[in-house]
């Protein structure tokens, strides 16, 4: 049973008129792509899993049912350059040991770096152990692994279509739980690690990721999952939804950030105990969803804003999702208050509405700068999936990035106004919207003199072409 979601009421009932819609749409967000194809690569030169023809016969189902092609081979001959500029991905399926010559390598890498992705499941950290290139784009090699056993799964991203369907609670599954060499964490995107606790035989002290990603690893795309042992983690309804939505991501589908993130600090984790930072001011409220760990905005027009500090150079990143053509924001740079003008007047709004007009659209920072619309629609996912911002804060410049692309870069002159220190806030705009929350946290950057100018912060535009 669901528990109640639990309201966060407001404080004030002025009647307000913050971010509200005020032209016809600009720009469309673009539909995901038809026609993807897909290679299944499941050739073994050392042991092989049973497995491998129910994960075959898995990934031909998700494809019929989600409009992507999918063909299966263990020929090594099928690394080609010709041969593989017909796939969106190639998925290697539990493969082990030396699969690939120096050719047929050579052509795999051609593949990657001219943008395309690759998804790896299970035994694909046991394979080419001498070909470092592989190695780099998986992400980390197989080291050892105790018996098939249960085991709890901690989601660390909960915006990636391979883990947005889980919820804050563990993910309690069985599986043959890999050990790795090295923890890709430092370079990888961390979706999901194992509780180390929760079984025997974890070696890899305490920090175990068992799923990640990589949004540009030398010009492509990778996905892995350490899970997919077992025949029947592919009849596993979550487990399935995890390989579809990392297929979906490597083709391009769906967007998400997988850059490698580090050093950040949770100010809302979906739980009651974490709003105790927040309060609300003006008129709405939101809706606490625990088992989901999401806010969801409930009427309005308010903002609920974090008031334990304020910020000064930092990287703020957010996970949000409209329930269709919906209206939201966050606020950053604005004085402490509970009066939601202050930060309308004082502040700067990142808009969330991806049908208003340029300036005021998904992206922009309200009324002020539009966002780059073209890199906006590439990097934007449809109403129902989750996005992430990240927004950077250096000086008075403000970066906003969105599912990893940056697509908006803005400069303060206006001397009423600063962005070098103040509070940030989410916002509840009315009735008519509905736009959810997650997994807000903070990095602080170190402080830059004036007049300094603030590094450019890693990005990544790239997409799998269409047609490959």
């Amino acid at each position: 049973m669901r528990r109640r979601a639990r309201l966060i009421t407001a404080t004030a009932a002025a009647a307000l008129l913050i971010g509200c819609v005020s032209g016809p749409a600009a720009s469309e967000p673009e539909p995901d792509r038809a026609g993807e194809r897909v290679l299944v690569f499941s050739k073994t030169a050392g042991f092989r899993h049973d497995s491998i023809p129910t994960g075959i016969a898995t990934v031909k189902e998700l494809g019929a049912a989600h409009g992507f092609a999918v063909d299966a081979t263990e020929d090594a001959g099928s690394f080609t350059a010709a041969n593989l500029a017909k796939y969106d991905a190639v998925i290697w399926l539990s493969t082990t040991g030396d699969v690939l010559n120096t050719t047929q390598q050579g052509a795999f890498e051609r593949y990657i770096r001219g943008g395309g992705a690759y998804v790896g499941v299970h035994a694909a950290a046991d394979t080419e152990y001498d070909w470092p290139f592989y190695g780099g784009l998986a992400g980390a090699y197989f080291q050892s692994h105790p018996a098939i056993q249960p085991a709890k799964v901690h989601v660390e991203d909960h915006a990636h279509p391979a883990t947005s369907h889980l919820g804050t609670g563990s993910w309690d599954r069985t599986d043959e739980w890999y050990n790795y060499r090295a923890n890709p964490r430092d370079k990888a995107h961390v979706l999901a690690s194992l509780d180390e606790t929760s079984y025997t035989g974890g070696t890899m002290a305490g920090d175990h990721p068992i799923a990640w990603c990589q949004s540009d690893y030398q010009g492509g795309r990778s996905f892995y999952t350490g899970g997919g042992h077992t025949k029947e983690s592919y009849a596993e309804p979550a487990f399935r939804q995890h390989l579809l939505g990392g297929i979906r991501w490597a083709v391009g589908a769906a967007r998400a950030d997988c850059r490698a993130e580090k050093g950040y600090t949770p100010l809302f984790d979906g739980t009651a105990a974490s709003l105790e930072g927040w309060k609300q001011a003006g008129p709405g409220s939101f809706a606490l969803d625990e088992d989901d760990g999401t806010l969801t905005t409930v009427g309005g027009m308010g903002m609920l804003w974090y008031d334990r500090r304020e910020l000064g150079s930092y990287s703020l990143k957010l996970d949000w999702r409209m329930r269709g053509d919906d209206n939201s924001g966050i606020f950053v740079g604005f004085p402490r208050s509970d009066d939601p003008w202050s930060a309308v007047n004082n502040g700067y709004e990142i808009q969330i509405d991806a049908t208003d007009i340029p300036a005021k659209t998904t992206g922009s920072v309200y009324g002020f700068r539009s966002a780059d619309l073209k890199k906006r629609d590439r990097a934007l996912n449809r109403p129902g999936e989750w996005n992430t911002y990240e927004i950077r804060v250096e000086g008075e410049r403000l970066r906003v990035y969105l599912n990893g692309v940056k697509i908006n870069d803005f400069t303060n002159t206006d001397p009423a106004r600063s962005l070098r220190q103040g509070h940030i806030g989410i916002q509840n705009h009315g009735d008519a919207d509905e736009v959810s929350f997650r997994n807000i946290r903070v990095k602080d950057l170190p402080a830059r003199r004036a007049g300094t100018p603030a590094p450019n912060g890693p990005q990544t535009d790239r997409h799998p072409a269409a047609g490959r």
